[in-house]
């Protein structure tokens, strides 16, 4: 939690995932085109969207499988992603995580990705980019915030 909160990110914890609709919405209030697989959307995406369909989701909430404590990365495999562009087209990245599912290390999160292969990302924190004057810029390549939320 602590890394994840330097690198930008946000930590919320939920007793049940049944919570994460109402928590999604106080979190997000202003949320109009919303892409989701974990609860009722109002933006229908999968893998055949057309990316400039995707140009307009304020806000992606998607499934991660592995949280990473040393970096606070989580695992995103691109079944979990609706569209392999989505992650970083939003606006706002939600991903909700099972809280067993933290291991300490990278190399412990590399040991448990599956060899069926595929495409997948670890995420960490909202984008970021500073220049050599270190002025920095949040969300300048991808998502301007990411919340995890562990159960």
């Amino acid at each position: 939690m602590a890394v994840l909160s330097s690198i930008g990110g946000r930590v919320v914890w939920v007793a049940d995932p049944a919570q994460l609709g109402p928590v999604v919405q106080q979190l997000f209030p202003d949320a109009r085109r919303t892409a989701s697989n974990l609860f009722p959307a109002t933006v229908g995406v999968h893998a055949q969207t057309p990316t400039s369909g995707l140009a307009e989701v304020d806000l992606a909430v998607l499934p991660g499988e592995i949280g990473v404590a040393e970096n606070g990365a989580v695992w995103l495999p691109e079944a979990n992603m609706l569209h392999r562009a989505l992650p970083t087209v939003t606006q706002h990245l939600v991903l909700v995580l099972d809280h067993r599912h933290i291991v300490a290390t990278m190399h412990q999160a590399y040991a448990r990705l599956p060899n069926t292969g595929g495409y997948g990302a670890f995420v960490a924190g909202p984008s970021k980019t500073a220049d050599i004057e270190q002025s920095l810029v949040i969300g300048a390549h991808g998502a301007r915030s990411l919340v995890l939320v562990l159960y």
